[in-house]
């Protein structure tokens, strides 16, 4: 169904996914998940109702974010001996994907039964800054195991760098405020950052002794204020569980990525944006921030002749 149209004409739509008990709506704007239905009546996604909010008023939510998701320094790198400036659209960094990154484009549907959907977004070359004509997919199904599991797909005609993740804001009670959550991250390290929130030299630093170790199931309010944006060193194999203890319902995350962005929302303002502070958390699986440029860091480069895939699922229980 059409769920609305851009300032420049282009038709914006909404899909809605079902395994018979969960429901998720995905937009071909951003290929952004705009709710998910759980069964007890909750929607644990912070969405907006109209093209001109997500277009305005968004932090990216329930967006796709690329070609590069999270953060490169100073909106530069190098790759083969060529050097790349980017857009800077966060504190003379880029973020997201710069200025119009994939959280703005509107993206191709293939829709697959009544459980699925493939979104498809080609990025020209130059686009952002960025090299190779990059043909990006991303597949939403909802399982009978009551996930929605994101398929990430990718190929490029040049070397470029890539960091596909999905920005969707999960708040699991009402009223929406994270910070009685409980956590638990099944990760060792993480990456700390400096004042622009690019990660700082040196190898990961341990979360023992720490207000960042999540290793136990730990309320988010309970140390910093509960506020966090940092991204977390996984596990092999590691998992993230979110439990709101007054409704019951729970969340877990499984990736094939090395790293999750943990973000509590503590930057939403409820005036710029239409949810105030701690309204959702965000799970952002990833590579690392700055890779491009961080020659310890897993790669984040894609060439030609390599497919980048990944997956990423979120399993909920009420």
């Amino acid at each position: 169904m059409i769920f609305g149209t851009t300032p420049a004409g282009d038709t914006v739509d909404r899909h809605v996914l079902s395994n018979g008990r969960m429901r998720a709506a995905v937009l071909t704007l951003g290929a952004i998940v705009q709710s998910i239905e759980l069964p007890d009546g909750g929607d644990v996604v912070l969405g907006l109702p109209t093209v001109a909010d997500y277009l305005e008023r968004s932090r990216y939510f329930g967006a796709v974010v690329g070609r590069y998701g999270n953060r490169i320094a100073n909106g530069r790198f190098t790759l083969d001996g060529v050097t790349y400036q980017l857009p800077l659209n966060n504190n003379g960094h880029s973020l997201h994907g710069g200025e119009r990154g994939f959280d703005k484009r509107i993206w191709h549907a293939d829709p697959d039964g009544e459980r699925a959907v493939r979104l498809t977004y080609v990025s020209k070359d130059g686009e952002e800054g960025y090299p190779g004509t990059l043909t990006t997919s991303v597949t939403y199904t909802l399982t009978d195991e009551d996930e929605l599991r994101i398929d990430y797909h990718a190929t490029t005609d040049a070397p470029t760098v890539l960091n596909l993740t999905n920005h969707s804001y999960f708040t699991l009670g009402r009223p929406a405020d994270v910070r009685g959550h409980i956590v638990t991250i099944e990760a060792d390290h993480y990456l700390d950052v400096d004042e622009g929130k690019i990660p700082l030299p040196g190898p990961p630093a341990p979360v023992e002794g720490t207000p960042y170790d999540f290793t136990v199931p730990t309320r988010v309010g309970d140390r910093l204020d509960g506020c966090y944006d940092h991204c977390y060193v996984l596990r092999p194999g590691g998992v993230v569980r979110v439990e709101e203890p007054v409704s019951g319902r729970a969340m877990e995350v499984t990736t094939t990525e090395p790293g999750v962005q943990f973000y509590t929302g503590h930057m939403l303002d409820g005036v710029a944006t239409p949810y105030d502070r701690f309204a959702g958390l965000c799970l952002e699986t990833q590579r690392f921030p700055d890779a491009p440029n961080r020659p310890d860091f897993p790669s984040a480069v894609l060439r030609p002749g390599e497919e980048h895939r990944s997956t990423t699922t979120y399993r909920f229980t009420w």
